[in-house]
């Protein structure tokens, strides 16, 4: 009764509008004085959670992917990306999903994703005849990869609280990453075919040569990354400080488009971003300690053991619970909530940790491309200057790429195994 009542005070504060951060922290304040602990203990589990060399890994994360912003290399991933696949059918649009699979590499972010390529390319889709609700829906779809090839502050979050092996899962998102892309860019090509889209002339050997020596930069900002954790130089925390290092090489030393007060501003964001961050997990934290406690993921499990043993059916179900949940809440804020109390369950049922982090992070993302919460279409429909009735429908055909995707990931789990496995074993 005292778990039930916690749960249902958790959603109802959740419904209320109060930041995620607090209604943890109010919840497990709750659950402590009606379990006659001390309030020590709250202090202690969130100071706890957030005193960790890994965790270090999700401001350097941000700071890099914002030093690479600033750097302004988007010019750079579209012109690299037209050279390559631009006289496929659609050809805009595929350099959409394609520059999109590289900036990923370098924010881990689906907002950011949208907002910094949805700029340059919704616009210039628009000029070159595409349809502005197609322009922007292809924008939003591709940005979802964002948060899955490393690297992914959301990946970061997850271990720290599902205790999983960041460097494991920063590497599991690479081949799930590129089949997201590669799903999309399949259907774009029989959509844009139907449609009548336009493709660029094929580039020439010395053409691409020249557009990937322009976009190297960009391209090798996620190689320091993983190349660092696979070679074992580089811890994830590590890696994440390196990038920021060669992040501030290229904008004050090579580009020189980065001074001092765009260093200032970048910091100042960063630190900002990080602390609501921080403060979410150290929140959670506390949150899933009281779960373990109560024995909550166990009581799930016994409940799914009753139904079903088949750890594909498990999946199934917690994924479509998944997409559900992405509707009405940030991924962010979700996968906080949910992951200490999933995980434990599906690992019970055999499931690996890191697959179902993959899988659980792409779900939820996949909510930022859905009403009622969707904030990728938010940002999508005011660039592209549509009406939001009109973005949606317009992202209803993108559904089918993204649940196909979703689908592959769930189905075959070595497509998110196989390089963790391959360099840290099984």
């Amino acid at each position: 009764m005292v778990i039930a009542g916690i749960l249902i005070l958790l959603v109802v504060l959740l419904l209320t509008g109060m930041p995620i951060a607090f209604v943890m922290a109010v919840t497990s304040a709750t659950y402590l004085y009606v379990a006659d602990i001390d309030f020590s203990m709250l202090s202690q589990r969130m100071t706890t959670a957030v005193d960790s060399f890994l965790i270090l890994a999700i401001p350097f994360f941000y700071l890099a992917g914002e030093l690479m912003n600033a750097c302004k290399l988007t010019d750079r991933i579209v012109n690299m990306s037209k050279a390559f696949v631009g006289h496929i059918h659609g050809g805009l649009a595929q350099v959409n999903i394609v520059a999109s699979m590289i900036f990923a590499g370098m924010s881990g972010s689906a907002t950011a994703d949208t907002a910094a390529l949805g700029s340059v390319l919704i616009p210039a889709m628009k000029k070159e005849g595409y349809d502005a609700d197609f322009s922007a829906a292809v924008t939003v779809a591709s940005a979802m990869i964002g948060p899955i090839i490393p690297p992914s502050v959301a990946m970061v979050i997850y271990g720290a609280l599902a205790d999983v092996s960041i460097g494991r899962l920063l590497l599991a998102g690479i081949l799930p990453g590129i089949s997201i892309g590669i799903t999309q860019m399949i259907f774009t090509y029989f959509l844009a075919k139907k449609r009548g889209y336009p493709r660029y002339p094929r580039a020439t050997v010395k053409q691409a040569a020249y557009a990937t020596y322009k976009g190297l930069a960009a391209v090798l900002f996620p190689i320091i990354i993983v190349g660092g954790i696979v070679s074992g130089v580089f811890t994830p925390t590590e890696a994440a400080a390196a990038a920021v290092l060669y992040g501030l090489v290229l904008g004050v030393f090579v580009y020189r488009n980065v001074g001092y007060k765009d260093l200032w501003k970048t910091l100042l964001q960063v630190s900002w971003g990080s602390v609501r961050v921080l403060i979410i997990v150290a929140a959670a934290s506390a949150f899933s300690w009281i779960m373990v406690r109560e024995q909550v993921p166990q009581l799930i499990a016994d409940g799914l053991f009753s139904i079903t043993d088949d750890p594909l059916i498990v999946i199934a179900v917690m994924t479509v619970f998944l997409l559900m949940v992405g509707l009405f809440m940030v991924a962010s804020s979700a996968e906080i909530v949910l992951a200490p109390i999933l995980v434990p369950v599906v690992v019970q049922f055999g499931v690996d940790p890191v697959h179902f982090g993959v899988l659980m992070v792409f779900s939820l993302i996949v909510g930022g491309g859905t009403p009622p919460v969707g904030v990728l279409l938010y940002i999508a429909q005011d660039i592209a200057g549509i009406p939001f009735g009109k973005m949606v429908r317009a992202m209803i055909p993108y559904y089918i790429p993204l649940f196909t995707a979703i689908i592959i990931i769930a189905v075959f789990p070595q497509l998110s195994l196989w390089i963790p496995n391959m360099v840290f074993g099984n």
